[in-house]
């Protein structure tokens, strides 16, 4: 161990931040389209609001905040990798709700997962994975 990390408090990956432009739109998307729930809704003084969503049972959330000053929300690659148990019929459904998603679950074979991307209505990108099992 570095003699940098043995000084740290560090514990776990407790969240991980998406910025939006709308945080109500936000919270339609991923509470009431993607089935997470919201578990934080506090004022962020005149920044706006900190949302927080997590699937149901699970222990990292997604914050859902405002973006720096004189920066844009949103665009970009999150890194964000949600699992699921049925990448073909999740890409399917979520096409069919009018998500924005790959038009064809990417299959490199092998060790890689099967997986799509889809997209927030800010352009935020997530991964959809199946693991195997």
């Amino acid at each position: 161990m570095s003699k940098v990390a043995s000084k740290l408090n560090l514990t776990k990956v407790g969240r991980v931040c998406v910025t939006v432009a709308d945080t109500d739109r936000a919270i339609d998307f991923y509470v009431g389209k993607l089935g997470f729930e919201k578990v934080v809704d506090v004022p962020m003084g005149d920044a706006g609001r900190w949302v927080e969503v997590a699937l149901p049972g699970a222990e990292t959330t997604i914050a859902l905040a405002p973006p720096p000053p004189d920066q844009q929300a949103g665009g970009g690659q999150t890194g964000i990798c949600l699992d699921t148990s049925d990448v073909d019929a999740d890409q399917a459904e979520l096409k069919a709700a009018g998500i924005d998603v790959d038009e064809e679950v990417s299959r490199w074979g092998g060790p890689v997962p099967p997986m799509f991307w889809l997209r927030d209505p800010d352009g935020n990108s997530l991964i959809v994975v199946q693991p195997s099992s």
